[in-house]
């Protein structure tokens, strides 16, 4: 018989999700057998799969020791200490870490292969600073909240609680998050003060996006408020709010209109990005909002916050 005594971090999860964490060699069908038979209960009594487990609960497994994984091994443990916990804090607190991402870091490993992730670094930093003991949670790990690409930099939201993790997932989802972003675009943007609405494809096995005036088979809304800040002879320095999150909108969009960001090696010209030496996108989400209308738990507190990132080093275009 394995036991488990709920903490905090794992308190608002459903059993089975729960479960399909903590026990991960369980297959799914014998798990919701085993809870009809009473072979998994909470607090010795038999429960549904749906339960709502609560900080406290004793959730008692008697089931064979082949589901189980192998104890997690020191030196798994001790891995962390070999990252170098290389990110540039915005904000933090009990429950959220905001970071700067600088360009050229993807946030999670990648299909070659890459551990360095800006994930990795934050578990790093957790772990190395107290922050976060891995052999101390059944199912929970520090997670990000919201990705942002390779070539883009700015502001990452990881959560460091469960909770904070489900209550930021559910107002990114709601839109009560805003954010914004800077880019340069070549060329001239007018008018200076507009929104861009259309269409985007994805095409999944090209990693790109195409931009339709109209809608098409597949094709989702993509909405862009934004406005030029300052202009140089060649470029725009531009800052957008993003009305819908599609991906790659601000650079498709962009691109449609014939001002492509500066360094976008997907989108943009080469001949632009070779004069000004830029090997990614001049994009950054430099600033995050919150604006909750709906309750918050825990994270009440960061309603009407606003957070920036340092200086873009993409503005220095326009000194």
């Amino acid at each position: 018989m394995k036991q488990f005594t709920i903490q905090k971090n794992d308190s608002g999860q459903r059993l089975n999700k729960f479960l399909e964490k903590a026990v991960p060699h369980l297959p799914g069908g014998l798990m919701h057998k085993y809870i009809r038979i009473k072979r998994i209960k909470v607090n010795g009594k038999r429960t549904d799969f749906a339960y709502r487990l609560q900080e406290g609960d004793v959730l008692q497994l008697y089931i064979n020791d082949e589901f189980f994984e192998a104890p997690k091994k020191r030196s798994e443990t001790e891995a962390y200490l070999h990252v170098k916990p290389n990110i540039s804090v915005i904000y933090e607190d009990d429950h959220i870490l905001l970071v700067n991402k600088p360009a050229g870091l993807v946030v999670h490993a990648d299909d070659n292969g890459t551990t360095d992730t800006l994930i990795a670094r934050i578990q790093a930093y957790l772990f190395q600073y107290g922050r976060w003991n891995p052999d101390a949670e059944a199912s929970f790990t520090p997670s990000l909240c919201n990705r942002i690409d390779r070539g883009t930099s700015g502001i990452v939201i990881a959560a460091k609680t469960a909770e904070a993790l489900r209550v930021m997932n559910q107002k990114i989802r709601d839109r009560e998050i805003h954010k914004s972003y800077l880019c340069v675009t070549c060329g001239h943007v007018r008018p200076k003060d507009g929104r861009i609405q259309n269409y985007i494809l994805r095409h999944e096995a090209e990693h790109r996006v195409t931009v339709h005036d109209r809608p098409v088979p597949g094709a989702r809304t993509a909405i862009t408020q934004y406005h030029v800040l300052k202009e140089t002879p060649e470029l725009s320095l531009v800052e957008c709010d993003l009305i819908t999150g599609r991906t790659h909108q601000l650079r498709a969009q962009f691109a449609h209109m014939g001002r492509p960001l500066l360094g976008d090696s997907k989108y943009g010209t080469n001949e632009m990005n070779r004069k000004y030496h830029r090997k990614s996108q001049a994009l950054c989400s430099h600033k995050l909002r919150f604006d909750f209308t709906t309750d918050a738990g825990a994270l009440a507190y960061l309603n009407g916050k606003t957070f920036t990132a340092p200086r873009v080093e993409f503005m220095s275009l326009f000194d």
